[in-house]
């Protein structure tokens, strides 16, 4: 149940995910409001809480301008029915629809539409077609198919455009996602650190696997055709900058990741990596923050499906509630990696 406690709760977080569900009324100034509205928030005393715009305008409030709280149900209808137009557009090799084509489809013009897709999924339009042609790919070829089997598979028109969307993004070669990292080579180590042994795995794109209590052995598991060497002088200079955002947390976006998901998980870690140190985020905050406020259980899935501790600071994400949650790696070190980063 909605209490009036949790909507002024999602209110002064601006949280999206609430979209839809309730709208804010503000009796000073007459009028009502989305719960994610960027307006400077009001006084507690004066708002009530609505379940629909109907509902808020029976009393005399009239919709805010700025956020257009009557437009949630269109907008959604109108994203909904562009992700299918593209997903039926990236089937062929004719590509995936236009954002004038979309916007004419919607009713939308280009620009406004472009805000309202980016808004809802973290892409505009173009970017979540790329995105999905590529994550066909990866699926394509993690399920055995040749990459050139795979590459048509997804969509594209032809190699050159696979290999222009997975340039700097799928690091590994595209054809180890069909062979468990086979022709890749990844430097790793295991390292006290004070808060335990720590492994550090990088291909030459960047880390691939930071985690605890693990050996050689599991990242085997995970890279069984790779191959692993211990060591070396490269990975020597990032080991250190590794272990150092470990022991002294601070600043660490600059170390390069070469990392894998589907594009939802990516969005996901990308938010993560955006919290602040010394705060946190719930898991709806990072559902929204990865433009689908409502996959609260796939952003819970993206943070365990983290290979990247720390610095994909799946540590920082706590429940609703205040309440730790849980850590891969045990809630001790959770606790502490919060604690040094000045989260008490």
């Amino acid at each position: 149940m909605l209490t009036d406690d949790l909507a002024w709760a999602a209110v002064q977080r601006r949280d999206r995910s609430f979209d839809g569900r309730f709208v804010t009324g503000v009796l000073t100034t007459g009028i009502y409001c989305r719960p994610s509205c960027a307006a400077r928030h009001p006084s507690r005393e004066n708002v009530r809480f609505f379940a629909s715009g109907a509902d808020a305008r029976a009393t005399g409030l009239r919709p805010c301008k700025r956020c257009l709280p009557d437009d949630v149900a269109r907008d959604e209808a109108a994203v909904l029915a562009a992700i299918d137009e593209i997903k039926q557009g990236a089937d062929g090799t004719d590509g995936a629809p236009s954002l004038d084509e979309l916007a004419q489809l919607t009713g939308y013009s280009p620009s406004h539409f472009q805000r309202v897709f980016k808004r809802a999924t973290g892409l505009s339009p173009a970017a979540y077609a790329r995105a999905l042609r590529s994550e066909r790919a990866r699926d394509a070829l993690t399920g055995g198919a040749s990459v050139t089997e795979a590459i048509y598979e997804a969509g594209y028109s032809g190699p050159s455009r696979f290999y222009d969307d997975a340039k700097g993004r799928l690091g590994m070669a595209p054809s180890a996602w069909a062979d468990g990292g086979r022709g890749v080579t990844i430097h790793w180590a295991v390292v006290p650190t004070t808060i335990g042994p720590m492994l550090v795995a990088a291909t030459d794109k960047g880390v691939c696997r930071l985690s605890f209590d693990e050996d050689e052995a599991e990242l085997g598991r995970r890279f069984p055709n790779a191959d692993l060497v211990q060591g070396g002088a490269e990975f020597e200079k990032l080991l250190a900058e590794v272990v150092a955002s470990v022991e002294s947390p601070g600043d660490f976006a600059h170390i390069p990741l070469d990392v894998k998901g589907t594009a939802f998980q990516e969005a996901c870690w990308k938010a993560l990596r955006e919290i602040p140190p010394g705060e946190t985020r719930s898991y709806a905050d990072i559902a929204a923050a990865a433009g689908n406020p409502r996959a609260v259980r796939a952003a819970g899935s993206a943070n365990a499906r983290n290979n990247v501790a720390v610095l994909i600071p799946c540590h920082r994400v706590i429940r609703s509630d205040g309440d730790l949650g849980g850590y891969a790696y045990g809630l001790d070190i959770k606790r502490e990696l919060l604690r040094r980063e000045g989260k008490k």
